[in-house]
Formats: C-alpha cells, structure tokens, sequence
C-alpha cells in the first residue's frame, strides 16, 4: 500500500483479490472510503459508486441521550463484522442481531443501510421510546410502513412481546414487495437463540454495558460483566450463522479485552486478533476507554 500521486491527483494505491465488478460494488457500498479506479495497464477505470443507503444515514443520530453510543462507531463495528464475515459480499439483505439494543441506535444504524434488524431488550422504558421515534419519524418522512405488536411463547416457557415494523425507501417498493424488517423483542438476551431461531442472523453487533451504573441485574443483585458474557455469549453463538461475525464493544476499564477473548473461545467463536483488529481501542471520556472484538462462527 502506498501514496502515489496521479495525474496530480493524490491515490492511496493497494493490490488486492482479483473481484468482479459488483464485488467491488458491494465493498465500496460498505466501506468508509471510496474505491475510485482500478488500475489498468497505465490507464484508471473508474468504479461505480452503489450507496447502500436505505434510509438517511441522519434516522441514527436524531434520538438524543445520556450515554448514547457515537452512531459513526456503531457503524464502523457493522462494517468490521460485515468484512469478516463469510457474507460480506452478498447482495441480498442481512440480517443484524443487536442482543443489548437499549435504545436501538445499532438497529437504525443498520436499517439505514439496508439491512434487516432484530433487537432484545430487557427494558420496557427503553423499548416504548425506540418504538415512539420511529413511527414520528416514519410518518414525518412519509415513509410506507406497517407496524405490529406481537407475543409468543418461548419453547422452554415464558411470554415474549415484540414490536415489528416492514418498511421500504418508497412506496412503489413496499408495494413490490421490497421492504426491510426492524423488531425490538422484550426479554433476556441469554434466550437468544430461541427468541429470533437457531442460525438466524448474519451479524451481531452491540454495546456491554460500560459501568456499574449500567450493569447488569438479576433481580436486585449486579451481576459481573464477565459473568454476563458466560451467561449470554453461548446464546449468541447459536444465533449467528455459520461464517457470521460478532462485534463487541466494552470499557476496558470495567472489563479487559482478555476477558471477553477468553470467554468468546470457550464459547466457540474464532477471535479475529491480528492487525487491524487489535488496534481499536480509544478513549471516550474519562470514565470510559473503549474497546472492540471481532469474531467468527
């Protein structure tokens, strides 16, 4: 990789796998950066730019609230599971697990993308405001939708309620039957793979709590973050698809990078730990110094 000025121009110029042209559409779709050209002998093919907008990429960032995680890293956490992922050049929709979604800023995030999304959350307050923002918006936007309240019971016993909406760009596409699904099910993410079905998404991605103001509880009691990983990370394991990808962020000051590693390899997942992956970690606030893992199923 190398800075090479062309036609004084100046080109950040790599080799790379030998893709096919809608390959290279679909990595320029999901990439931070543009892929402009290729080049050819001694002359530049410029690339189609696809935007994989489905949505503006403003639905996440209108929502305002203490501790809301910055949109454009939740992003780049999609984008990292994508990459890695067996699926990252498929052209049909995903679908995105965020199995601690609080107020859904991963689910929007994704949605806006084009993607399927699917949430668990344990806090109704959290739920009914996800919920209220996004009929406001749809209906501001003039957005065709259809939104269901739904319950079920899980196989191992329990009721289940689950918000759903179907929503597509326009309206002569929800006619065609083109749409997107986002759901926010209320429950305990440890019943993943029973809520949302075995081999189910294609992507997990989503926030650990960063504090003890954020921790976990059973009952009255806080329970650790580590335990919380040992507790849930199996039901997330069964969730992905095979070839899928997980993307987890944490505060290392209140877990260690190695412990949620450690945890992932016991549960099953192949952590990505060579270079870019181990190069995440940044500083937030002061209480907060953050960090992410990538694995594989």
């Amino acid at each position: 990789m190398e800075l090479r000025q062309i036609a004084g121009v100046d080109f950040l110029v790599f080799e790379g796998s030998s893709l096919s042209p809608e390959a290279w559409e679909a990595v320029c779709a999901h990439s931070s950066i543009c892929f402009a050209a290729l080049v050819e002998g001694e002359l530049l093919r410029p690339l189609a730019l696809r935007s994989s907008a489905f949505f503006p990429a403003e639905l996440a960032q209108i929502l305002k609230y203490k501790g809301k995680t910055n949109p454009d890293f939740t992003g780049m956490m999609l984008h990292c599971a994508r990459s890695a992922s067996r699926f990252a050049l498929q052209r049909e929709p995903l679908t995105v697990l965020d199995p601690l979604c609080g107020r859904g800023t991963t689910l929007l995030c994704a949605l806006s993308e084009g993607y399927n999304t699917v949430g668990i959350e344990l806090d109704s307050k959290a739920i009914a405001e996800t919920d209220a923002f996004l009929t406001r918006y749809l209906q501001h936007e003039k957005r065709k939708y259809k939104r269901e309240a739904l319950s079920r019971t899980l196989r191992t016993g329990g009721n289940i309620s689950q918000i759903r909406y179907t929503v597509s760009d326009c309206a002569e596409h929800y006619k065609q039957g083109e749409v997107r699904s986002l759901s926010v099910l209320k429950g305990d993410s440890a019943l993943a793979d029973e809520m949302i079905g075995s081999s189910s998404c294609h992507l997990i991605v989503g926030d650990l709590p960063y504090g003890v103001q954020h921790a976990p509880k059973e009952g009255k009691r806080l329970t650790g973050l580590e335990a919380l990983l040992e507790r849930t990370l199996p039901a997330y394991y069964r969730a992905l698809k095979p070839g899928g990808a997980i993307a987890l962020a944490f505060n290392v000051y209140t877990l260690s990078r190695r412990a949620v590693t450690e945890q992932m390899t016991r549960t099953g997942f192949t952590v990505l730990d060579q270079e870019p992956y181990q190069d995440f970690e940044h500083w937030v606030e002061q209480a907060v110094n953050r960090d992410m893992v990538v694995a594989l199923r």
